[in-house]
């Protein structure tokens, strides 16, 4: 339909499009198969996720995962390969243990489509029927581009605001919380705020900070 091709990294997302229903003999005309006030959503796939599974893969005797990376963000990336990595070095210790849930609680902090288990179970996992878009509870709002002298040095990503309280993903690390009190333009101004893309912010605190240290919160209900 678009002259890409999805096996080879180039998928336009067709499943993603927003379809009607043409009869053969009244061309023209389109009939909605299922509609809601965005559109109809007849291929709208469902996102598979086998994270609470992962015991029962391993004593099937799987060896190897595949995650979705393509046309992916880093930040989708990191975080999903972060949690399946902690939950596979958590079972090989604890085989007969269920995955922890904060690891679960991860694959919640990504933009994905409604989740489901796919065919793994039994049964049709069915299409998301009620929208087209996707679940965004939370986005990234800077990344640390270095540490020292207690000073973290940001770069913004999405806007946030002196007094949050940022989730950080850092490597090696279970996510933590870091209050984000006192805020610096790259001046050593004091803000309030980081509004604009790729803005240097320095944020002044005692908790040292990876370079790469993913900084995130959750998204205001109505963004």
């Amino acid at each position: 339909m678009a002259g890409r091709d999805a096996n080879r990294g180039a998928c336009a997302q067709p499943c993603r499009w927003k379809y009607a229903l043409v009869e053969e003999k009244r061309p023209g005309q389109y009939m909605p198969i299922y509609q809601d006030g965005e559109g109809s959503y007849i291929l709208n796939s469902k996102d598979m996720c086998m994270v609470r599974h992962l015991p029962e893969l391993l004593r099937a005797g799987v060896t190897s995962l595949k995650i979705e990376g393509r046309a992916k963000s880093a930040y989708y990336v990191a975080v999903t390969t972060n949690a399946y990595r902690w939950a596979l070095d958590e079972l090989a210790q604890h085989p007969d243990c269920s995955v922890s849930p904060w690891i679960v609680e991860e694959l919640e902090k990504i933009s994905h489509r409604p989740y489901s288990t796919g065919f793994y179970l039994g049964g049709e996992p069915g299409q998301e029927t009620v929208q087209g878009g996707y679940v965004r509870n939370y986005e990234e709002i800077a990344v640390c581009e270095d540490y020292h002298d207690g000073i973290a040095i940001l770069s913004q990503r999405n806007r946030f605001f002196r007094g949050e309280v940022a989730d950080v993903l850092e490597i090696g690390e279970k996510p933590f919380d870091l209050p984000l009190e006192e805020l610096f333009d790259q001046d050593g101004q004091p803000i309030e705020a980081a509004p604009h893309a790729t803005m240097t912010v320095l944020l002044k605190t005692d908790r040292p900070l990876k370079r790469g240290a993913i900084l995130r919160h959750r998204r205001p209900k109505d963004s």
